[in-house]
């Protein structure tokens, strides 16, 4: 009986923790995006970020490949990050923000 209760307590644990590593988000801090230089890899650039981003788009213009990344600032907030970066180095920044009616529909 005692192991059955220690395997039930560890399946929660391991529940429990696997739905809180699923919320993590970017915190876009001062201090990190202060860090951030043009014509840095995107490695650099998930180093100081991290890797909890999106690929919000990639294509290849004139030989070139584009590729955005798209980092949440904090879960359940309308602003975004949007880092493109051209054959790998980046190239610009910018934040974003969701339309109004896309908060208030959640």
């Amino acid at each position: 009986m005692k192991k059955f209760k220690n395997w039930i307590l560890s399946a929660f644990l391991m529940v429990f923790l696997h739905s809180c590593a699923s919320l993590q988000v970017a915190h876009m801090t001062s201090a990190e995006m202060n860090k951030l230089e043009l014509g840095m890899s995107k490695e650099q650039v998930t180093q100081i970020l991290g890797t909890d981003y999106t690929i919000a788009e990639k294509r290849l213009e004139d030989d070139n490949e584009i590729e955005v990344l798209s980092y949440r600032d904090h879960f359940e907030n309308d602003e975004f990050y949007l880092f493109v970066f051209k054959n790998q180095k980046l190239e610009k920044w910018y934040r974003e923000l969701l339309p109004k009616e896309r908060i208030e529909n959640k």
